[in-house]
């Protein structure tokens, strides 16, 4: 079984990445860039070991020297959620807000480490509250869909995935969950579509076969199912899930193939014969009933004589 586990990888460096959101010193109008500020120094070093994966490195000492910059906190909040330290990632995405209420970053930021805490309605509050500051920031709805998918909100999920493909048509994310979105609303044809264009971008993409195989399975369309998960298997051998899974189709489609059962006629009963142990005591039964009647029907009548004389 496919589970609806939300993948959380556009962490840290990458999430500034895919989110289109330069790195706090570079912002316009930001404190941090401005001469002198204090901490910068560290903060610069803090960036080095950011990129260099140094998280636990990163900003400790910028944050030290200057305590009131968001910027700060901001990504070394983004080094903790590398690090998968969501509730360290939330306190400095906290911190952020606080310093900085309209600065969507820090709202973003902070969705991600709820995410990662599987708190989906601080993740779906905070969401929205970026959504709110930038409209068109693609991955705010992205993460909006995630909180919705952990809610069990499929249709908005949809909604929201449907959004951010519009706003970024590149992210393979955005299709593959708002197919799993689309498999819980039983709207297979739409997931199948999702799954297709995936494999379509990526034909070497055995988890987008594997998925697209089990929704054909739903769709108890074995024959493409077994076509999926043969080509995940090419791909990927070793993969014993997939092995299971085809065997269970192949199962599937040789039952729904199969003949239907010759009908073997009901035998008829034969007729019992008339000369039966019951018949029998029956006859005797009445021979006797008939002996005794006709035995009480002459007892007590005149002796008829040949003279017609009474002696």
């Amino acid at each position: 079984m496919i589970t609806n586990r939300i993948t959380i990888f556009a962490a840290a460096a990458g999430f500034l990445a895919m989110a289109g959101l330069a790195p706090a010193k570079e912002k316009a109008g930001t404190p941090a860039k401005e001469k002198g500020e204090p901490g910068m120094g560290e903060y610069t070093k803090g960036n080095q070991f950011f990129e260099a994966k140094q998280y636990e490195q990163a900003f400790a000492k910028a944050i030290e020297a200057n305590g009131k910059q968001p910027a700060f906190y901001e990504n070394r909040g983004f080094a903790y959620i590398a690090l998968e330290k969501g509730t360290e990632a939330a306190a400095d995405f906290s911190k952020a807000v606080e310093l900085a209420p309209k600065d969507e970053r820090a709202y973003l930021g902070r969705t991600q480490a709820s995410l990662l805490q599987k708190d989906y309605a601080q993740a779906l509050a905070d969401s929205s509250k970026a959504i709110e500051l930038k409209p068109d920031n693609a991955i705010a709805y992205k993460f909006r869909g995630f909180a919705e998918i952990g809610l069990s909100q499929w249709d908005k999920a949809v909604t929201d995935f449907t959004t951010a493909n519009q706003k970024n048509p590149d992210d393979p994310q955005n299709y593959d969950r708002r197919a799993w979105a689309n498999r819980n609303l039983k709207n297979y044809d739409a997931a199948v579509a999702d799954y297709t264009i995936l494999i379509e971008k990526n034909p070497a993409d055995t988890e987008a076969l594997v998925r697209r195989g089990a929704t054909y399975t739903s769709m108890t369309q074995y024959e493409k199912a077994v076509a999926d998960y043969q080509a995940a298997l090419k791909l990927k051998p070793d993969d014993y899930d997939t092995v299971q899974r085809l065997q269970y189709v192949q199962s599937a489609l040789a039952a729904k193939n199969a003949p239907p059962p010759t009908a073997t006629p009901t035998p008829t009963p034969e007729k019992p014969g008339l000369i039966t142990p019951l018949n029998i005591g029956i006859a005797i039964a009445v021979l006797i009933i008939i002996a005794i009647i006709g035995r009480l029907v002459t007892r007590g009548k005149a002796e008829e004589t040949s003279s017609g004389r009474i002696r």
